[in-house]
């Protein structure tokens, strides 16, 4: 009998996912406010309520970086690093037609995707600069709220002379277009060292 009653307190307590295409509208919403907080603000409290506490975060070019405390801190340092007015900032772009989502029942949802990235030095013009695959296990908490608890930041790599022209899905004349009218460069020039490679995201940089 306790075996049943433990199986119905499970049943009981498990987060409601919500149906499609509802919950790809929710995590795409929970993805362009993780991205924001990252890459255009500098507020460490807003990203903690962004990541659980257990986090596990893994780059390909980075490494390994486990939990909410050591993520946040990371992240702390980079904002103030950012505040030299000649220091590199990037800026995320979801590449649109990529983006999926799997429900995980019980627990959460995986998003996964492409994303490209630009960069300026200070106040300069921005350049595309790198592309990469992400995938991001969201976890449903108790208070309603997504959290990010699993990551993965893969093939990461210079992006091309022209990359939005290249195939599909980084191809869309639409989604040219509405790069070009946001200010920013797709045919700007190309990576050619590994150095220069290795800084299209920088280490810590979640899901980038």
């Amino acid at each position: 009998m306790l075996t049943a009653l433990l199986a119905a307190l499970a049943i009981q307590t498990a987060p409601a996912i919500p149906d499609q295409p509802g919950l790809t509208e929710t995590l795409r919403a929970r993805d362009a406010a993780l991205f924001q907080v990252m890459f255009d603000e500098c507020e460490p409290a807003a990203l903690a309520e962004l990541v659980t506490g257990d986090l596990e975060f893994y780059h390909d070019k980075g490494g390994a970086m486990l939990g909410r405390e050591a993520f946040v801190e990371d992240y702390r340092k980079s904002c103030e690093a950012k505040k030299a007015p000649d220091s590199y900032r990037s800026r995320r772009v979801l590449v649109p037609e990529t983006f999926r989502v799997q429900a995980i029942p019980g627990f959460g949802a995986v998003a996964e995707g492409e994303h490209l990235f630009y960069e300026r030095q200070g106040e300069g013009p921005q350049s595309l600069v790198g592309r990469a695959r992400f995938g991001v296990l969201w976890k449903l908490e108790a208070d309603g709220r997504g959290r990010m608890a699993r990551t993965f930041s893969l093939e990461h790599a210079a992006a091309n002379e022209c990359a939005l022209t290249s195939p599909s899905p980084l191809r869309s004349e639409g989604h040219t277009a509405e790069l070009q009218s946001r200010g920013y460069s797709v045919c700007r020039r190309r990576l050619g060292t590994k150095k220069e490679a290795n800084s299209v995201s920088p280490r810590r940089r979640p899901v980038d």
